[in-house]
């Protein structure tokens, strides 16, 4: 890993599993009003204008259904190679999976995980993770269909405690169909971190109302790593953030801490 001190203005936002990349448009004006230059490229075949949209092809969606999780990383690398300098990637969930991999490849200026999925060797053994997480492995089922989270589930997975009209209309805004291929994946060595070699910087972040990925999980994820090899690595938990973190009405306070921790790391 290079030793210097990256300095970048470009950002990768990169999606979890069973949303629409819309949900960054708030994130990506916030923060290119603070100077950087985003994007928020969605999934091979997730790459409809709305959610609706996608659960439309439901169905008739055999390639995301094909998609697997070796595949997925591949198109994230390919994206921030294609910068001319490294720039800085911000996932959620299965994206900040996604995002610790590519910090683990030394392929990105610095890497802000928010909820990540765990990496191989993090057991998830709450129970919360195993009951919002075991239908979209579908081990009793097709990896031929993808999965569409019911409502019933989005509530308790992604937005436990709020409101049922921002419940609703979170739903219809976000939930898409799932390739259950790739969420099988996380269980693989493709979901593998060498948690001893240096690093760029990496800030893991958690929620304590979370439910999927709960904090005591993400803390488990931040404590494998080194921490004696020099590099650059944070954790924060916030209160009262559940999975929909992203589009949480306090999501501008956890992006004026990334903003802040990245002035501090990242430029």
């Amino acid at each position: 890993m290079s030793t210097h001190m990256p300095r970048t203005k470009h950002i990768v936002f990169i999606t979890g599993a069973f949303v629409h990349h819309s949900g960054w448009a708030p994130w990506q004006t916030h923060f290119e009003q603070q100077g950087y230059t985003t994007i928020a490229p969605p999934w091979p075949y997730k790459d409809a204008p709305t959610a609706q949209a996608l659960r439309d092809r439901q169905g008739k969606d055999q390639d995301l259904a094909r998609l697997t999780l070796p595949r997925l990383i591949d198109h994230y690398a390919g994206i921030v190679r294609s910068f001319p300098e490294r720039p800085i990637a911000i996932g959620h969930s299965l994206g900040g999976l996604v995002t610790q991999l590519l910090v683990n490849r030394d392929l990105v200026a610095a890497g802000v995980a928010i909820h990540p999925v765990p990496t191989l060797g993090v057991f998830p053994y709450e129970f919360s993770f195993l009951k919002a997480g075991w239908k979209s492995l579908g081990l009793f089922t097709s990896t031929k269909k993808t999965y569409l989270m019911s409502f019933s589930d989005w509530q308790y997975a992604f937005v436990n405690g709020m409101p049922l009209a921002e419940q609703r209309a979170a739903y219809d805004a976000c939930t898409i169909p799932e390739s259950k291929t790739v969420a099988r994946g996380g269980l693989t060595s493709a979901a593998k971190v060498d948690y001893d070699k240096p690093h760029p910087p990496l800030l893991i972040t958690s929620g304590d109302k979370d439910t999927i990925i709960p904090a005591h999980l993400n803390e488990r994820n931040y404590k494998r790593y080194k921490k004696d090899n020099g590099s650059v690595l944070d954790y924060k938990e916030f209160p009262g953030r559940n999975h929909y973190v992203v589009g949480q009405p306090t999501w501008k306070e956890d992006a004026d801490h990334i903003l802040g921790w990245l002035a501090k790391h990242a430029g």
